[in-house]
Order: structure tokens, then sequence, then C-alpha cells
């Protein structure tokens, strides 16, 4: 029996379906999941870094000044508002005195009659001292006349206990004169105490400044220590920034700053840092820094924002990279390597970062290595990559098979 030969058609629907499958396998391998990853590099230059830190703020009173009772009491008046400059020693605001102008005129009272009962033990130790100068007289003439037998035992003894007790007498007016006077300077410390009571309730300004608040209103009542008015003294304001720790090496007082306030962005200030906090923040890992202004401009308002830039001493010359290349990877830090079309994870260490993007590498590169910026999606050693001038770009530039 002879065989039939494959018609010209089943010839032809077979070679469609092998450049069907030809095609399928290449555009999975050109497009599709199998396609080789498109990415970007640099290559590892030589150059001098100028690190920079780059922080947010906002403007604060350095020295800030509360202004309030030192008893709890009822505001009677409050003589200024919000906004208002004020001098060393202007009164501010007054409490309540209640019955302390009472009390101090019943204490001018108790000093007059204090000095009143002085005058009389005085007067009363005088007599006393009179009266125990002739008790001795006496006491002398008949005990003389005594032992020449011209009076009795008797009257003699009797001379010589009316000395005793004038001498009684006159030790007791003595005490009843310093009791008077001590009672006097006790009477004068009540009053000093009273009287600074009631110097308290009145409010003054401990400096020249500017009320920043006025936090209680007539007839309200405040304790003790509780603000009625809030002063700032404006020469001393100065930004608050935060700093990112991780790149916050050589954030020392005395670095120059670059201040921009967020009403006038077009303007940038000179300052310097003045002051860097000794407890940084332990949640949003800043550390904290005080700026502050060469010349204070006019306008600037409290709470207000800035940008702060401060520019750090240049670095010795060594490699750079673009931040975007370095990666982590198994705990480690460091760039994807392009060797021979390959990709081999690199550890480096790293110093500065400007705020240009660029990064200096200490350690783990060589000048000229080509690494990866950008890619499509994560690589890894075992991806297929194809290397492109932009992500954006359909340019070829290099490939892996």
């Amino acid at each position: 029996m002879k065989l039939k030969s494959p018609s010209s058609k089943v010839l032809v629907l077979g070679l469609l379906a092998v450049l069907l499958l030809v095609a399928v396998v290449f555009v999975f391998r050109r497009a599709g999941p199998l396609a080789p990853v498109r990415v970007t590099v640099a290559q590892a230059a030589e150059g001098s870094l100028t690190p920079a830190l780059y922080g947010i703020g906002t403007v604060e009173a350095r020295r800030s000044y509360l202004i309030g009772p030192t008893v709890a009491g009822r505001v009677l008046r409050v003589l200024v508002d919000a906004g208002d400059t004020v001098k060393a020693g202007q009164l501010l605001a007054e409490m309540d005195p209640v019955d302390l102008d009472n009390r101090l005129v019943a204490l001018d009272a108790s000093m007059a009659r204090g000095a009143s009962a002085i005058a009389a033990a005085d007067a009363q130790t005088a007599d006393a001292a009179a009266r125990r100068e002739l008790a001795a007289v006496n006491a002398r003439r008949y005990v003389e006349l005594g032992q020449q037998n011209f009076m009795s035992s008797g009257a003699v003894e009797a001379k010589v206990q009316e000395q005793t007790s004038a001498e009684a007498g006159a030790r007791a007016a003595q005490a009843n004169l310093s009791a008077a006077r001590q009672d006097l300077v006790r009477l004068k410390a009540e009053r000093a105490a009273l009287a600074q009571q009631r110097q308290n309730v009145r409010l003054v300004a401990t400096q020249d400044g500017v009320v920043m608040s006025r936090d209680a209103e007539p007839g309200s009542t405040v304790v003790a220590g509780q603000a009625v008015l809030k002063l700032i003294e404006p020469g001393s304001l100065w930004v608050k920034a935060r700093f990112d720790q991780g790149r916050s090496a050589g954030l020392v007082p005395g670095l120059a700053a670059d201040i921009v306030m967020r009403s006038r962005a077009a303007t940038v200030l000179p300052g310097k840092v003045a002051r860097v906090e000794l407890q940084g923040d332990n949640v949003t890992e800043e550390r904290v820094a005080q700026i502050s202004f060469d010349t204070l401009p006019a306008g600037v308002s409290i709470g207000e924002l800035a940008e702060v830039t401060l520019r750090l001493p240049a670095t010795p010359r060594s490699l750079l990279l673009p931040n975007a290349a370095i990666k982590r990877q198994g705990g480690q830090t460091g760039v994807w390597l392009l060797e021979d079309g390959s990709l081999r994870f690199a550890p480096l260490r790293l110093g500065q970062t400007g705020l240009d993007g660029q990064v200096q590498v200490l350690d783990g590169l060589k000048a000229g290595n080509q690494v990866v910026v950008y890619s499509e999606k994560d690589v890894d050693a075992h991806s297929r990559i194809q290397v492109v001038q932009s992500l954006t770009g359909q340019k070829e530039t290099q490939g892996t098979p």
C-alpha cells in the first residue's frame, strides 16, 4: 500500500506554528516576564565633596518669660496686650490684694504700739535703776551703822533685802525693755514680708521685651506660677532645626548656615550654629540644633518654618557615586557592581553625603567601576539586565544575552 505525502497545506500550517512559537519565545525574552531588567549605570569617579546638612525648623525665642503671681489669686487688671512693647520695670498687670492693705494698716498700728511699749519699758528701766542705786546707798549706810552697833541686825538685813529687790526689779525692767524691742523687730519683719506680698501682686516686666500672649483676663482666678502674660526678648530669636542623625557627623557649634524663611523663599539669610542639643529624638532619629541669625531680619514671626542648610568642610579627593546607587543587601550597605555583563553586590564603606546626591566611598570600589543606579525592579546576582541611558527612553547601550 502506497503512503500519501503530506499536503502543502499541512506543511504551511506546521511552519506557521513553529514561527509563532519562536515569536512567542522571542517576545517573552525581550518584553515579557523573561525580558532583561532595564538599568542605568554610572562610573565611580574621583572628586572632592562639599558635604552639607539640610534641616527644617521653626523660629523660637531663645529667652522667654512667663509673668504670673507667686500665690493664687484673682486678676484685678491687665494693662498690656499681645504685641505691645514693654520696658523693664513697667507695670503689666495687677492681682487683687484682697486684705493685704488692711493687714498693713494693722501692722503699722502694732508697730506704733510697740514703739510706745519700748518707751514705757525704757522709763521703767530708768526708774528701776534709780531705785537700785538708792537701795544700794541705804544698804551700805545701814551696814556701816550696824558695824558700829548703832543699828540692829534686823534693820540692816531689811535694807540689804531692799537692795536685792531693787536689783531684781532693775533686771526685770531691762528684760521688759529688751522684749519690747524684739517685739518691734518682729513686727517690722512681718510688715516687710507683707509689703513684699503686696508688691508681688503687681506684675512688672523683668526686662525689655514684647508681649507674646495674654493668658488671663480681669476677674479670672489663677494659681501660683500660672502665667498671666508671656514675654519674649525679640533680639534673641533663633531657629530650632532638626537634622538626620545618619548624616549629622560634623554638626558642631560655629558652622555657617543658610536660612530660608517660609515667608521669604527667595532670600537667603546668613547664620551659624549656636548650640547643638545633647539629647536627640530617638523616634524620628534626628538631632536638634539652634541656629542663630547673623542679622535678625525685620518681621520674623515666632513659629515660622525655616529651611536650614549647613556647609561642612570639603573632603579630600576620593571616589564619588550617586546616592541612588547605594542599596542594602543582607544587612550590608553597598552597590550592584557590573562586571563583564553580570551583577555582583559589593559592600562599601561610605563617608560624607552632599546635597547634590553624591556620596563619598571610602572603601570597596575602584575608579572606573560601573554600578547600577536605577532599575525597573529589584535585581540580584542572577538577573539579566539591559543597560540603557534612561529608564524612560528606548535606546540600548549594552546588554546581556
